[in-house]
């Protein structure tokens, strides 16, 4: 079973809007958890914009799954990580302008300072992934630096049409395969709802999806529990009839 994990930051960019108290994102970590959620996954941005340190302090001491921290590559958050000990860490892209992640990171063009918080965040027993395009070199860099998985990002696949979108999807499956080879542990995440998920999750050895607008968006109508269920059931479908 390809494992989930639920991003919950947009339950904190509502909270955000009004500076209130609720909805709170540690209620709906708890949420997740029981509608099925293998993971909970948060982004401690730099500006705070949503998710904040009390956030991530609460969630680490109440989630009874395991922790992912998406964070930018800088000194102050692999201090906080290296305080906080999430399950995982996941390096991304940051910029402050931008409404969600744009792409993966340039590996290649900052190797040398990735690599270095890439080795005290495992010396720290953090388990590292890297947010990466569905591309070769980058998925070789990150071997290279030690990371322990790769998240690849799906969102030029999510917005692609058609012909389009099979090309994205192939691009990925290849990228897939490279990752294999390399050793690296394969995720995916970004733009994934109900209706793509499928082809992203029967790609041979996929471990884990992070998905979080379009459970979110869902559960606004039919309560988070069974928003995740309902992912985690539409996961399955698509893993039993790839093995039919």
């Amino acid at each position: 079973m390809v494992r989930l994990g639920i991003n919950i930051d947009h339950v904190a960019t509502v909270r955000q809007a009004r500076l209130a108290a609720e909805p709170d994102p540690v209620h709906a970590a708890v949420m997740a958890e029981l509608g099925g959620a293998d993971q909970i996954t948060i982004h401690l941005r730099e500006d705070r914009r949503h998710i904040c340190d009390r956030d991530l302090a609460i969630l680490r001491q109440t989630i009874k799954t395991r922790l992912n921290l998406e964070m930018a590559c800088t000194d102050e958050m692999v201090r906080i990580a290296l305080e906080t000990k999430p399950d995982m860490v996941t390096l991304v892209p940051e910029k402050r302008q931008e409404l969600t992640t744009e792409g993966g990171l340039n590996v290649s063009g900052n190797y040398d300072f990735l690599a270095e918080n890439v080795q005290k965040l495992k010396d720290g027993g953090i388990f590292v992934s890297l947010f990466v395009d569905a591309d070769s070199d980058q998925m070789e860099k990150c071997a290279d630096m030690g990371a322990d998985a790769v998240e690849i990002h799906t969102g030029h696949y999510a917005d692609a049409k058609g012909a389009a979108q099979r090309e994205e999807l192939s691009r990925i499956i290849f990228a897939g395969e490279k990752c294999r080879e390399l050793g690296l542990i394969l995720n995916s995440g970004h733009g994934l709802n109900y209706h793509n998920v499928g082809e992203i999750v029967t790609i041979p050895g996929m471990n884990e999806v992070n998905i979080g607008h379009s459970i979110i968006a869902r559960a606004i109508f039919v309560g988070l529990e069974r928003a995740v269920r309902e992912m985690k059931e539409t996961i399955h479908r698509a893993l039993m009839d790839a093995r039919l």
